[in-house]
């Protein structure tokens, strides 16, 4: 069958070639021009089937390619789609010195970019728009470009996409698109994730291969093709046995994410007459994010339709896939604790999602359902057919409604029309009259309760004395020992400055110099607590308030990853930061300065370690940081070898709504996420990027960048490991240990994955820590550019 099938392609490249011959006459000439007001009489194929120029969009026109004589023209290629449309004063031109231009205002735009000037141009039957040069050959071609759609003897190679459209009638990219990876797997995702299996809802599981190409024929069969040998490895739709010219195949990536197939035939007057003939995903509700979040898909006489989770409204009703938001506040759950009046729980079946849970155990339903009401960071909680109750905050991302599962969801929700209390109901209670019958008696009266109010009085000062004294004293021991305000359980210490230069005995022993400043060891509680004092030197000068108020922000800072902050000396424009002492040394000084080697298993700890303090610093603390700084000298090492994170504290913080962040460059040379030479806004993953290059270090025991090697290719680290990743040696960059294949593997695709360009591949630290833990699978990354500079 494979055989057959590549012998109608073979046979379908020998027809498109002979179409593209007979396409010469109708050429388009150099000084041919085109503009919205005459868009009846557009660049035509030979036979009129299709058509190149303006096409309606919106209240403007947008350039294109589209089927003549269907009912509503079928648009097939969008020339820079998401380009705003431009008004009917535009003009097209194929100019008399080569150039495809589009002039709107006296602005000019290529539409095809090209390495020499076209001599001519010509739109074929095929569907496909083509610039030739003087020698007649093929330059440009709109083929090589797709949007959402590929035509009968269209091919989406590897690393090529589809991108969806936003609507039918509007032809900017859309929510989903189809990459034919590198791995040779041809999946379906929504547009802005990365390429792992959480995000995935469609593949043709053929990853292994990666020659292979998608191809649509022009007997509508549907293959993945080695594009080395045409064989065909798998057939997605097998189309017709025999070519009929009266029928054209497209298939397209549509706007809901479904990718279809279609057939169109037509009669000798061009009337067609549309068919769809296989579509993937069968079920429309599998498409992941074609419903916002904190809502879920379900089927409507067989249409997908977006549905809210109880206790959740439309962000805007008249585009209900932008999701939903809670119509309760979380208030609640730290003042009614306990108060059931406030909460309540309620339950769906056959419901379904794929994000990961915080909390996961095998209990009864009716404790699955009592454990998630009575549970703070509880949203909503999944009892599966296996009896495990899965609890998870909102927002929920995948969510649907599913028939076949066995499943049932609890979401906690607040009464609609709940009030509290009110605290200010007054009792009335009838008070005993009393009756003063005498003079005397009233002045009796007066002087003792005159007396007993004095006499309050100084009970309670001399009260107050003892216990002024008593704190004093306890004050003043504490500040002989030297410890205050140092347990853990207390806030942050304010030095003095005489204070930290006595406890350094006047900065005399330096442990080391950052890019902040120095580091000086230092003692408390006469010589039994050794500390770190760092002397800022290149701080933002800022007000004495406002650097204790950041303090104590930082402070407020705590996880078993991250060095302790102690304190802190704001004297005058003194800033100094007082830290925990780290007894062994950085990560740097295990990685390349010692003479043992760290074991594997330790490694994969330290890494795993690093990754849950960064996770932290981005997501789990009050306030969101970005560090900036990662490197392996800002790794340190305390006495039980547990990586500890130094020197977050002087990274910028952002506020709960800011999501990024300009700031000038204040991290390492080898260590900086591309975005900071290009002058653009950082972001979180900017941290995700230096943990990369860092994790690659970690493996291979090395710094990103060695001149002393064997050989030039070895010279830049994360090139290095990319070429031994693609050639399947990755041996060679442990040489001399035992390390299981497997474990190496999944370090180096998740350094590889950190370290790409753009910041939008990086996965975030969560899913790093995922990937690490082996809760998620790790799709096979691309070539970071910096791997292929």
């Amino acid at each position: 069958m494979a055989s057959k099938y590549a012998s109608f392609f073979l046979l379908s490249v020998h027809y498109l070639s002979a179409t593209c011959e007979q396409a010469h006459p109708n050429l388009i000439r150099l000084g041919s021009s085109l503009s919205p007001t005459d868009h009846s009489t557009p660049w035509l194929s030979p036979s009129g089937r299709f058509a190149f120029g303006f096409y309606q969009n919106g209240n403007g026109f947008s350039v294109g390619i589209w089927m003549m004589g269907e009912a509503e023209n079928t648009t097939t290629w969008t020339a820079n789609r998401d380009d705003r449309p431009v008004p009917s004063t535009a003009i097209l031109e194929l100019t008399l010195d080569g150039k495809l231009l589009l002039t709107d205002s006296g602005n000019s735009k290529l539409i095809a970019s090209v390495p020499e000037l076209a001599s001519y141009a010509a739109m074929n039957d095929s569907g496909n728009f083509i610039l030739y040069n003087k020698d007649d050959h093929v330059i440009w071609d709109s083929f090589s470009f797709p949007t959402d759609t590929i035509m009968g003897g269209q091919s989406l190679s590897r690393g090529d996409a589809l991108l969806s459209s936003v609507s039918k009638s509007n032809r900017s990219t859309g929510r989903f698109r189809l990459e034919m990876q590198h791995d040779g797997n041809l999946v379906l995702y929504p547009i802005y994730t990365p390429n792992i299996s959480l995000d995935a809802y469609w593949a043709s599981d053929t990853w292994g291969d990666p020659n292979l190409d998608l191809h649509l024929n022009s007997t509508g069969a549907l293959l993945l093709i080695n594009n080395t040998d045409s064989t065909v490895q798998k057939i997605l739709h097998g189309g017709s046995l025999a070519f009929n010219n009266s029928i054209m195949y497209r298939a397209v990536l549509d706007s809901n994410g479904i990718l279809q197939l279609y057939s169109h035939s037509f009669n000798r007057f061009y009337e067609y007459k549309t068919s769809l003939e296989w579509s993937a995903p069968d079920d429309k509700c599998s498409v992941k994010s074609f419903c916002g979040f904190n809502s879920y898909c379900t089927l409507d006489d067989d249409q997908p339709v977006c549905r809210c989770l109880p206790g959740t409204d439309f962000v805007d009703m008249d585009q209900k896939s932008h999701g939903c938001d809670r119509n309760f506040t979380e208030e609640w759950c730290r003042h009614s604790a306990g108060n059931a009046s406030s909460r309540n729980i309620v339950s769906m079946e056959n419901m379904a999602w794929d994000d990961p849970p915080y909390f996961q155990a095998k209990m009864q339903k009716d404790d699955c359902s009592k454990s998630c009401l009575e549970d703070c960071d509880c949203d909503v909680a999944l009892f599966d057919s296996d009896s495990y109750c899965m609890k998870q905050k909102l927002p929920l991302k995948y969510a649907r409604r599913d028939p076949q599962a066995s499943s049932t969801a609890f979401f906690k929700v607040g009464f609609e029309g709940v009030k509290e209390k009110q605290t200010n109901e007054t009792i009335s209670e009838e008070l005993p009259t009393v009756i003063i019958r005498t003079k005397d008696a009233t002045v009796l009266l007066l002087v003792v309760t005159l007396g007993l109010v004095m006499w309050s009085c100084v009970a309670l000062a001399i009260a107050g004395l003892f216990a002024f004294k008593l704190r004093f004293f306890e004050y003043r021991k504490l500040l002989d020992r030297g410890d205050i305000g140092l347990s853990e359980e207390l806030a942050l210490r304010s030095f003095s400055y005489k204070e930290l230069k006595r406890a350094t005995n006047g900065f005399k022993e330096e442990l080391g110099k950052g890019s902040f400043g120095a580091v000086y060891k230092g003692s408390l509680s006469r010589g039994r607590r050794i500390i770190a004092v760092k002397r800022l030197e290149k701080v933002i000068n800022e007000g004495e308030r406002e650097f204790r108020a950041e303090m104590r922000v930082i402070g407020r800072t705590h996880h078993k990853n991250l060095v302790r902050l102690l304190g802190y000396c704001a004297d005058k424009s003194k800033r100094l930061l007082v830290y925990e002492f780290m007894s062994n040394g950085s990560l740097a000084d295990l990685l390349f300065r010692s003479q043992r080697r760290p074991d594997w298993n330790e490694r994969v700890r330290i890494a795993s370690e690093i990754a849950k303090g960064i996770l932290y610093l981005h997501e789990e603390c009050d306030a969101p940081i970005i560090h900036c700084d990662i490197k392996p000298q800002n790794i340190l090492m305390d006495d039980f070898w547990t990586a500890k994170i130094s020197d977050f504290g002087l990274a910028k913080l952002l506020m709960p709504d800011q999501t990024r962040t300009f700031t000038g460059v204040r991290g390492t040379r080898g260590y900086m996420a591309p975005e900071w030479q290009k002058n653009t806004p950082i972001s979180l993953k900017t941290d995700v990027y230096s943990y990369g290059i860092m994790l690659l270090e970690i493996v291979c025991c090395r710094r990103n960048m060695e001149v002393n090697v064997q050989r030039p290719e070895e010279i830049v680290l994360s090139s290095w490991v990319y070429q031994q990743f693609g050639a399947r040696e990755l041996e060679k960059l442990v040489l001399g240990e035992e390390i299981e294949k497997s474990s190496l593997e999944k370090l180096i695709k998740v350094g590889l994955w950190c370290i790409q360009d753009e910041p939008a591949l990086r996965p975030s630290m969560k899913c790093v820590v995922m990937m690490l833990e082996g809760i998620t699978d790790i799709a096979v990354p691309p070539c970071p550019t910096a791997a292929s500079s």
